[in-house]
């Protein structure tokens, strides 16, 4: 049965959400009772098929669930991306037989709560290599040492899919190993979140000491670089579509504000409306032409992976093959400029209140620029749409 955002999520719960999210972005907090409230509705359960406890839902209804919460409190949609994100590799992995994936939606059908620790400081291969360093035990697991940053959901999470090079691995083999980490004292979360925007996401630094990989939680290995492991390639497509969701989400809010706005604020000179201004009603619909072609591609790209892992096929489905690792990157490049774009129109549109602190486009104007530094960035993108054009560097010479 499909799960339908507008039930899922209420008028009446995003409203309090949308309430929650000023007082959090004033006091740099966690948003603990939005996380409750979600627990409450089976959000951690939402990727977690059927038949091991969870709802059911596909990737393509999660991301209308994550646009719709976005438009209430986006920092909450941001951190709640990275659980889903987690369980949403896991299904893809699932669907199509990996072993070691079971148990992370197994955890989920619990409410176990996943953050995400891949990001590194100076890393731009981000999945494919890592600085952390995994040193293997006797008698199986690993242990990790390194620095992660962006770890979203910080304050509150239950367990952190992590990754790490493998020291042992020779040069001409280096491998990469994927695995769950649990709270312990190896596991040090600094309290250093302070930002100009998403600041309720408390996406804070977390250090690893030795963290302690047991061999059953191990996820997978994979080889250094580009790979199209199925875990691997469901954290890089549901990350990527599921962060598109989220800035879109946002400026869907932000045109829905300036309409409003647009329909009540007056031009003196002219005597009119804002809502009669050419002007005006320019930026409004350049905004929204930007999201509704956006929007599109999201669900496109989105039903195509569903159908990846199910292996289902027909008219309008696509296999995209070598080049799923562009679209997912290509989406969100495109997803996150429109959006950020977009607010920016309906900033132009909505007059110089709108600079005031009190305003939400004032907060939405800073959330949405948080979606330039989420991988894939733009330079990254076009890197590798250059490659796929014209090769590596000095091939042609």
């Amino acid at each position: 049965m499909s799960i339908i955002a507008e039930d899922f999520l209420p008028d009446s719960l995003l409203e309090t959400f949308r309430e929650r999210a000023v007082v959090h972005d004033q006091e740099n907090t966690f948003p603990e009772d939005d996380l409750a409230d979600l627990r409450e509705r089976g959000y951690l359960r939402l990727l977690v098929p059927t038949e091991l406890g969870g709802l059911g839902a596909t990737l393509l209804e999660a991301t209308r669930i994550q646009r719709r919460l976005a438009q209430a409190a986006p920092a909450t949609a941001l951190s709640m991306n990275m659980h889903l994100v987690v369980t949403g590799a896991a299904l893809h992995a699932h669907r199509l037989g990996t072993d070691g994936v079971r148990s992370i939606l197994e955890d989920a059908a619990e409410d176990q709560l996943f953050a995400f620790g891949i990001s590194e400081a100076g890393n731009d291969a981000m999945l494919f290599d890592s600085s952390t360093r995994a040193e293997e035990q006797p008698g199986g697991g690993f242990q990790l040492t390194g620095t992660k940053i962006f770890t979203s959901l910080a304050p509150v999470w239950d367990r952190l899919v992590a990754h790490g090079r493998v020291a042992e691995a020779s040069e001409a083999d280096p491998r990469l190993l994927f695995g769950v980490l649990e709270r312990s004292d190896a596991v040090e979360v600094l309290d250093d979140w302070d930002t100009h925007g998403m600041r309720p996401s408390q996406s804070r630094t977390t250090k690893l000491h030795a963290a302690p990989v047991t061999a059953e939680r191990v996820v997978t290995s994979t080889p250094v670089g580009p790979n199209q492991d199925p875990f691997v390639m469901g954290i890089f497509g549901a990350f990527e579509l599921l962060i598109s969701s989220v800035y879109t989400g946002i400026a869907e809010r932000a045109i829905a504000v300036g309409t409003r706005i647009a329909t009540t604020r007056r031009n003196a000179t002219k005597g009119i409306v804002h809502a009669d201004d050419p002007d005006i009603r320019w930026r409004l619909a350049d905004a929204a032409i930007g999201v509704d072609g956006v929007i599109l591609q999201i669900e496109k790209v989105t039903a195509d992976l569903d159908a990846l892992g199910t292996g289902e096929q027909g008219s309008g489905l696509s296999d995209h093959g070598p080049r799923w690792f562009l679209h997912f990157s290509g989406v969100k490049s495109r997803a996150t400029e429109t959006a950020i774009a977009a607010v920016d129109q309906v900033l132009r549109a909505s007059g110089g209140a709108q600079y005031f602190r009190r305003s939400e486009l004032e907060r939405l104007s800073r959330d949405v620029r948080a979606g330039m530094y989420h991988p894939s960035d733009e330079e990254s993108v076009h890197a590798s749409y250059a490659k796929a054009l014209l090769g590596e560097i000095g091939a042609a010479s």
